[in-house]
């Protein structure tokens, strides 16, 4: 009995984790999406150097 408890406390421990790190994934991949491609010019200057510093294109 208390191994099969702490083994499910342990597998759901990594989903968490898991889940976690997949969520700052998504959201990672969407701000950069949203401020790459942003029409709005104070966006694109704020953000312009950074872009080309770390390789992402903006033109």
């Amino acid at each position: 009995m208390f191994i099969q408890s702490t083994r499910s406390t342990l597998v759901s421990a990594v989903d968490a984790r898991v889940l976690t790190g997949m969520a700052m994934i998504l959201l990672g991949v969407t701000l950069v999406l949203a401020v790459g491609f942003a029409p709005l010019a104070d966006v694109h200057n704020a953000t312009h150097d950074t872009r080309h510093a770390t390789g992402f294109p903006c033109h």
